[in-house]
């Protein structure tokens, strides 16, 4: 997955490049063309992270690097997308396997949650997301 992503003609098609990377399996080296230099991911408060958390360009590559080993075989089922200029937003079904447990899950369970990001892009690189996920738990 090293090929070089081509800068997106539009916001939306940058968004979907980058969601289809994801579900390829990208690590760092295949993300990192989507991704402005400034770039900073916001997650809401969710059950495997109840603070919420904000992460850097350096952190969100570093966990893309080492996110073999948590899940394979994510899958993003786009259900909506909005574009408003340089902001694209995407309501979406995310499922993968997991490689280890977490709580609520063990290894080799499907994890599923429901999301919509808020992704602002400019130049062809998406400089934030927000993402509000929702998971599936059970019980």
């Amino acid at each position: 997955m090293t090929e070089k992503h081509p800068l997106a003609s539009d916001p939306l098609t940058c968004v979907l490049s980058f969601i289809r990377t994801l579900e390829g399996g990208g690590g760092a080296e295949d993300i990192r063309p989507f991704l402005a230099d400034e770039f900073v991911l916001v997650e809401a408060p969710h059950v495997l992270a109840p603070k919420g958390s904000t992460r850097t360009l350096e952190d969100v590559l570093s966990g893309a690097e080492n996110s073999g080993e948590v899940v394979t075989g994510q899958r993003f089922k786009v259900n909506r997308t909005t574009c408003e200029g340089g902001r694209v937003v995407i309501e979406a079904d995310w499922s993968a396997t997991l490689r280890m447990d977490l709580p609520y899950w063990d290894s080799g369970e499907i994890i599923r949650a429901r999301t919509t990001s808020v992704f602002e892009v400019s130049g062809g690189r998406i400089l934030s997301q927000d993402s509000y996920d929702c998971y599936f738990t059970g019980g």
